[in-house]
């Protein structure tokens, strides 16, 4: 509890790799401001009563579901793998999830070995896959109905046919510079991943649900932003309608009179959209001028 009695939220995220930096970012872009010392695991809101947990981020979905942690952002994969492996259990997730993230996109994808041909799917059949992933990978095969036996190894999925555990493998890939090294090719993707944020389900206390809900509100002004451009213009009354349909992602622009002249109004508008030079080109030439794009740092819908 911070000092004025205010229960303080626990929000778990990966200790390192992929989504570390990004997770951080975002909550430091939502306003917060932590103190953490090196190695330390635990970083404290200053001013919010919020506490951001770094642990491994298979843990993240436990975490949550035991109460230990009312928030988790982790990967998609994570939280697919975790569903499927309950519900082979017979038992339904304890969690919700509650938002897309716009960052940590990746893809679960099979691999062979380079000098293995492969013409699709039942190229698979008879074959040994390893992965840490073995329930997806299952839940693929039979929607392809491939027969092949799923390898489950904790780490290191990338050298199991080197060594001959496996003909191929079920990792995931980014850039795919690890299956280079390994001398493999991607052949399918099984999945398309990014960061999730999920929660613990059912209401909390009125106190720590007010602040779920305005972090939540925040997380969401901070996804808007992030591609999202202030456009200031001049435009010709007579052009108003072709600049408008010009301006990419943009809701119904702000239209004001501009002093002595009756022919040109101001046009303000954000764009939720990449704005390219071609966009500039296109207003420029349909009458704009005097335009000036600037970035967004906040917005709430």
């Amino acid at each position: 509890m911070t000092p004025d009695g205010t229960p303080r939220i626990k929000l778990a995220i990966q200790k390192s790799g992929r989504l570390t930096d990004n997770s951080l970012d975002l909550l430091t872009r939502c306003g917060l401001k932590y103190s953490r010392r090196k190695d330390q695991l635990v970083c404290f809101g200053e001013n919010m009563p919020l506490d951001v947990l770094l642990v491994r981020d298979d843990d993240i979905p436990a975490l949550v579901e035991d109460d230990v942690c009312d928030l988790g952002i982790v990967g998609f994969n994570v939280v697919e793998e975790r569903r499927l492996a309950r519900l082979a259990a017979g038992v339904s997730s304890p969690f919700e999830q509650v938002m897309s993230l716009d960052y940590g996109r990746c893809r679960l994808s099979i691999a062979v070995p380079e000098q293995r041909r492969y013409d699709g799917p039942r190229s698979l059949s008879g074959l040994r896959i390893a992965t840490t992933y073995p329930h997806l990978l299952r839940r693929w095969l039979d929607e392809q109905q491939v027969e092949a036996e799923v390898v489950t190894l904790s780490g290191s999925v990338e050298i199991a046919p080197s060594l001959g555990r496996a003909e191929a493998i079920c990792d995931l890939v980014s850039t795919g510079a690890t299956l280079a090294a390994n001398r493999l090719v991607e052949a399918e993707v099984v999945l398309d991943s990014h960061a999730v944020l999920i929660r613990t389900p059912g209401l909390l206390e009125s106190a720590r649900e007010e602040w779920i809900s305005r972090l939540l509100l925040r997380m969401n002004g901070v996804q808007q932003v992030r591609e999202s451009k202030y456009i200031m213009l001049h435009a010709p009354r007579s052009a108003l309608e072709q600049i408008s349909a010009l301006l990419p992602g943009s809701e119904h622009p702000t239209i004001l009179p501009l002093e002595g002249t009756d022919e040109k109004v101001a046009v303000h508008a954000v764009c939720r959209e990449n704005v390219f030079w071609e966009t500039l080109e296109g207003l420029k030439a349909a009458g704009a001028s005097a335009i000036l794009v600037l970035p967004v740092e906040k917005m709430l819908p």
